[in-house]
């Protein structure tokens, strides 16, 4: 019995690249994003599974995330997506991952940077297009190429932008961006570069083959789940996680009796308790209190209580058929049942990628496949 597992299903990432493959562009390549340590599912794995699976690239977010994948091996492109301070360019340059850059003083100081250390680094141009997060405006690009191509600390490798919308129904802003981000493409090829343009997210690929340029950029789909916060097995996607944990206790309450902190559920009728030693320290919500629910032997029970920070109490009615050690499932299937991270993000009214992403260190992570 594991007091919280969460088992991947490498075996399903594999499946996950291939289908996003298939549905790309002839000559378009995939990058996996796999920052925020495999959005919850292990960056290592997940990463040497996509790869397999016919992904050429791995996108980070940190210099640390690229540099511990450089330490275990890893040769493949690592694009570090987000932004880096002057002391972290040269351990960029020293483990040779690709950057952005998005503002002339960021290029000028990469150029002193590496000037120094006698090497050059490639690097991603990020357009804004209108997330209006990091990103170089499209007005500025011209100058920004000329400083740019006479550079040799400098080698562009890619030109990039990102949706705000691809997973939205109203496709009226993602089709402003994507006609923005054509004019950029349009305007690198006419100076003869001929880096990769990468623009389409998970959804994105799945939704929109126009945006799929040479390379994609897919995180959340990878994993096998929802960019849509629906159904991912409508778009032939394979969830790799299961999370489970195990009954800890079963024992009789009486109509009336409080459960939990606060006192905030009272029990209707004489009924049994099950407790379940997962909790908020492990990426169990405390909002799921008195809203969540859990699998035993393929029965759905509701989360009654507060969620504590080690165990959540659940109802298990007055002839309970669940028994001390039984299989509690929290992500996952079990006898015919489902629950999913889109279903837990509903409830917590946010996204899937937060569900995952919140699992803490203290879940043991078993990989199979």
């Amino acid at each position: 019995m594991h007091r919280a597992l969460a088992t991947i299903d490498l075996d399903c990432v594999r499946h996950n690249v291939q289908t996003l493959r298939q549905r790309l562009l002839p000559k378009c390549n995939l990058m996996a994003v796999v920052k925020a340590d495999g959005y919850g599912h292990g960056a290592e794995p997940v990463a040497r599974a996509a790869l397999e699976a016919g992904a050429t690239t791995l996108g980070v977010a940190t210099i640390e995330e690229a540099a511990a994948l450089r330490a275990l091996g890893f040769e493949a492109p690592i694009v570090i997506l987000g932004p880096l301070t002057g002391a972290e360019m040269g351990r960029a340059i020293d483990v040779n991952a690709e950057i952005l850059i998005w503002t002339l003083p960021f290029l000028k100081n990469l150029v002193t940077v590496a000037h120094d250390l006698g090497a050059a680094i490639r690097c991603h141009i990020k357009i804004d297009t209108g997330m209006r997060r990091l990103g170089l405006y499209p007005r500025h690009l011209v100058d920004f190429l000329d400083m740019v191509e006479p550079s040799p600390e400098v080698v562009l490798s890619g030109v990039m932008t990102h949706f705000a919308t691809a997973d939205e129904d109203d496709a009226d802003f993602f089709n402003f961006q994507l006609h923005a981000f054509e004019d950029v493409v349009q305007t690198v090829l006419t100076t003869g570069l001929t880096p990769a343009f990468h623009a389409a997210n998970s959804a994105a690929t799945l939704r929109y083959r126009e945006s799929h340029f040479n390379m994609v950029r897919c995180g959340i789909a990878i994993y096998g789940l929802s960019p849509f916060q629906g159904d991912s097995a409508a778009d032939n996607l394979k969830p790799a996680l299961r999370l489970t944990s195990y009954l800890a206790d079963v024992k009789e309450i009486a109509e009336g009796d409080s459960v939990g902190y606060g006192c905030s559920w009272t029990a209707p009728r004489r009924t049994s308790i099950g407790v379940i030693p997962i909790g908020y320290g492990d990426g169990f919500s405390r909002r799921l209190s008195n809203r969540g629910r859990v699998l035993i032997g393929g029965n759905s029970y509701p989360v009654v209580g507060r969620v504590s920070m080690d165990q959540i109490t659940v109802d298990l009615g007055p002839r309970p058929a669940a028994r001390t050690g039984d299989e509690t499932v929290i992500i996952g299937e079990q006898g015919g049942e489902a629950i999913t991270a889109e279903e837990i993000a509903a409830s917590l009214e946010t996204i899937n990628y937060e569900v995952t992403c919140n699992l803490s260190g203290r879940v043991e992570r078993r990989y199979k496949g």
